[in-house]
């Protein structure tokens, strides 16, 4: 376990690490007797306990680093409930503006996400997945507006991350738009351009979505370099070759107000 640990901790801290290590045993070596070459026994033991304290730091460091941006992504076994009904646990919620707190933004209030929709930014699991069924449940509560899921996003937190969205904005629920650059294949055309930031792919079918007010489903299912999504059971979209396989899910805060429930994913083989 230890072993597994020591092999996140990023290069710079080994090099500082070593260093400690290098000046410890200078004083190791200073140490020694020259009478009898043998080393005090106070001398070691603040030694042994230089080298402890290095390891448990190499340690730390290897677990504070190694957690969201490096570590690969959760393997899933079974079903699993990304939303626990109640709180934001397993969540991070992001808004630009650091002046701005967050859950103003997004609350939970009668056993639903409730989400103002502004100013722009998404909540994100903090895991990072592949391989899935994503199911979740969304509706309006007042007048239509927009949001979307974004799928395997990564890098750093910005109102439009490096992903695949699968659209939400009323009307369009099952567009796919690809965001900083990512490429997809839909009805065997290469939609990847490098030049834009948002790249829009229409749904197959006429909008599937249900009046303002009542709830909405999302399947979407995503396996290797393929992704398929149906909005309430009619399938909308499809594509493969995916350049984007793995990363965070996020809901988007974008127009107004949007509630999501039941949200869950399952490993698909």
């Amino acid at each position: 376990m230890f072993l597994v640990m020591i092999a996140f901790v990023p290069g710079i801290w080994y090099c500082f690490v070593m260093l400690r290590l290098s000046r410890v045993a200078k004083c190791f070596k200073g140490k020694i007797s020259a009478k009898n070459g043998l080393v005090e026994a106070k001398s070691m033991r603040q030694i042994a306990g230089k080298l402890l304290t290095l390891i448990v730091l190499a340690v730390f460091l290897s677990v504070l680093v190694g957690c969201e941006g490096m570590c690969g992504s959760a393997k899933l076994q079974k079903k699993t409930v990304l939303w626990n009904g109640k709180d934001f646990a397993g969540w991070k919620l992001f808004i630009p503006d650091k002046d701005i707190d967050v859950r103003e933004i997004w609350s939970v209030g009668d056993g639903v996400i409730q989400c103002k929709g502004k100013p722009n930014g998404y909540m994100r699991t903090k895991a990072k997945y592949e391989n899935y069924k994503l199911h979740l449940e969304w509706r309006w509560p007042d007048e239509p507006t927009n949001s979307g899921v974004l799928l395997h996003a990564s890098g750093t937190d910005k109102v439009w991350p490096l992903c695949i969205e699968c659209q939400l904005k009323a009307g369009s629920a099952g567009d796919f738009v690809l965001i900083g650059g990512p490429g997809i294949t839909v009805d065997g055309r290469d939609r990847q351009d490098l030049e834009k930031q948002f790249v829009a792919i229409t749904k197959k079918e006429q909008s599937s979505e249900k009046a303002p007010g009542q709830w909405n489903t999302y399947d979407i299912y995503c396996k290797a370099n393929s992704i398929r999504c149906y909005v309430n059971d009619v399938l909308q979209n499809e594509g493969i070759n995916a350049t984007e396989t793995a990363g965070w899910i996020c809901l988007q805060s974008e127009g107004g107000p949007v509630e999501f429930r039941n949200i869950y994913i399952e490993p698909l083989d």
